[in-house]
């Protein structure tokens, strides 16, 4: 059962703004729950890398075409801007992963650090969902507006930011539309979200079967994040299309409220 509910939380909380990490660090305590171990957590992203590959396999596959051109040919330029901006976007995530982590792990990752980045998070992306232009579409970007997202996108690290929530509040503030900010915002993520994989999957590689895990535990897991990520991403593309970004913003309140609460009483 926990497998099972962690695997949905993980899918649901990894693209919609609201903070996968927050729902991660405070829920398994407050039930109780004891960590399912690196294993786990490894394949639950696998399963929503796997979502998001499916989900946009067109637009990866057009890309690849770009970068293999590119390679062949460096002389003829990427016919569009989102390539380099997917380039640009990922490296200051990596930059800042390789030299903070270990510290963010140590010293953030805690419900109080979640009660205030949740808040302030939540409003900024509120306030660029009302103050967006909403007059660009995913066809305009450009390197510099990767540039832009993936220095927001750095700072996902902190516990109860958001690497959607951050990267959106910045796509909308660069004037995109609110549907296509989550489309470039889950494009930029896909190769963040894969390299923290294998960089977590890593310490894993010669680990006992023992220190594996349950197999059963682990494909409820990936399976369920898998398939709950797959559907959130359809339906969220689908609710901004006529809808703002109002309701996550409220829940980010909400839900800080509830941990502020349950850390003082």
């Amino acid at each position: 059962m926990q497998a099972f509910f962690l695997g949905i939380l993980q899918g649901i909380t990894e693209f919609l703004p609201i903070s996968s990490s927050a729902h991660l660090i405070v829920l398994p305590r407050l039930l109780g729950w004891e960590a399912l171990g690196l294993t786990f957590d490894v394949l639950v992203h696998g399963g929503t890398l796997l979502a998001l590959v499916i989900y946009f396999r067109q637009q990866w596959k057009e890309i690849g075409k770009q970068l293999l051109r590119f390679v062949m040919n460096p002389s003829v330029a990427p016919q569009s801007g989102l390539l380099g901006a997917l380039v640009v976007g990922t490296l200051p995530a990596i930059l800042v992963g390789g030299l903070f982590e270990g510290f963010i792990e140590d010293h953030l990752r805690t419900p109080g650090v979640t009660v205030i980045t949740l808040p302030l998070f939540g409003l900024l992306l509120g306030w660029a969902d009302h103050q967006g232009s909403q007059s660009r579409g995913l066809e305009s970007i450009r390197l510099r507006d990767g540039l832009w997202v993936g220095l927001a996108q750095a700072l996902a690290l902190i516990p109860g930011v958001s690497r959607s929530g951050v990267t959106i509040t910045v796509i909308l503030m660069l004037g995109l539309n609110r549907a296509d900010a989550a489309r470039f915002s889950f494009l930029l993520g896909t190769p963040v979200i894969a390299l923290a994989t294998i960089s977590r999957l890593y310490p894993l590689l010669g680990s006992s079967s023992n220190e594996m895990g349950s197999f059963l535990t682990l494909l409820v897991g990936v399976i369920f994040s898998f398939v709950s990520g797959l559907l959130c991403i359809k339906y969220l593309l689908q609710f901004l299309q006529a809808r703002t970004y109002l309701p996550f913003v409220v829940y980010r309140l909400l839900l800080a409220a509830f941990i502020f609460a349950l850390l003082v009483l």
